[in-house]
């Protein structure tokens, strides 16, 4: 019956059989010391040679396994099983097998270019923890599973950074983008490896981005944007707050009664107000000693 599932065995453990190879091809071996008038030579060539091709079958069979390591073994082709549990353990010594590592690995992606979901060209870079969960489908279902892992995490990455755009200076209605929304990002790139290596049984445990740049092409281009961003935001900020600082200081005036101001004097006050607040250097003060009207 075929069998396309993993099936996890307990096989006997090996230290008995161990003890009964040694011994019996201690005894093969012994045999030869005995006198031949006891034992005629040919019989002892016989016992011997059947004794230590017996041993030799028996030993064969054991099988060590490490911590954190997985045996597979087929029987003329058929899937007998996989060992998970460590220890020395003996199986039909006619099986073929091989071991796999269960242990968590770290796959750190090369960087590459792609294009984002506005068309930008970026590079990108990920990282990824991940494990053999099922031993039947990454021994069985895919070639190799290591290099399976390799080409479709590329995949994903590449798809991944086609689903959001870099920074939201193109698409101010994005809620998520790559540069700001690391933990969605990451999220969703996680799902989408898991749904990609199912098939081979690998079990993701960590998936991140670990590199993200706009190409050199642009890279320069970019940045002067986002200086141009970042001036045009801090002035913003710059004449929201002098607004409100000269309707404060002419509405103070007014009501306390300091002096009385016309419509012209409150705009020649309100410039003058401007300039010193919004200018990027030192106003130089002036001392004016006639009137107003000077």
């Amino acid at each position: 019956m075929e069998v396309n599932k993993e099936k996890v065995i307990s096989p006997p453990g090996g230290f008995t059989m161990l003890f009964l190879g040694l011994i019996w091809l201690g005894l093969s071996v012994g045999c030869f010391f005995i006198p031949e008038d006891i034992i005629a030579l040919p019989i002892k060539i016989g016992v011997g040679v059947v004794g230590a091709i017996g041993a030799l079958v028996v030993l064969y069979g054991l099988v060590l396994v490490n911590p954190n390591t997985a045996y597979i073994y087929t029987f003329f082709g058929g899937y007998e099983g996989s060992i998970k549990k460590n220890g020395l353990f003996w199986i039909n010594p006619f099986t073929v097998g091989s071991h796999i590592s269960l242990r968590a690995k770290n796959f750190d992606t090369e960087k590459i270019k792609v294009n984002d979901k506005l068309g930008n060209p970026i590079m990108i870079g990920a990282i990824l923890v991940w494990l053999v969960k099922d031993t039947y489908k990454a021994h069985f279902e895919v070639d190799n599973y290591e290099n399976f892992v390799k080409i479709q995490s590329e995949a994903a990455i590449r798809n991944l950074a086609g689903s959001y755009p870099y920074d939201n200076f193109d698409d101010a209605q994005a809620d998520i983008t790559l540069r700001s929304g690391l933990q969605e990002v990451n999220q969703a790139l996680e799902n989408e490896l898991q749904e990609r290596l199912s098939i081979a049984g690998i079990e993701i445990v960590e998936a991140r981005i670990s590199y993200l740049a706009y190409a050199p092409e642009i890279a320069n281009a970019m940045l002067r944007r986002q200086q141009a961003t970042a001036v045009v935001s801090a002035r913003f900020k710059i004449v929201e707050g002098a607004v409100s600082m000269v309707e404060m200081a002419l509405s103070e005036l007014s009501k306390k009664g300091v002096v009385d101001l016309d419509e012209d004097k409150k705009a020649t006050m309100v410039s003058n107000l401007m300039v010193v607040l919004c200018s990027d250097k030192d106003a130089s003060p002036v001392i004016n000693t006639g009137t107003l009207h000077q």
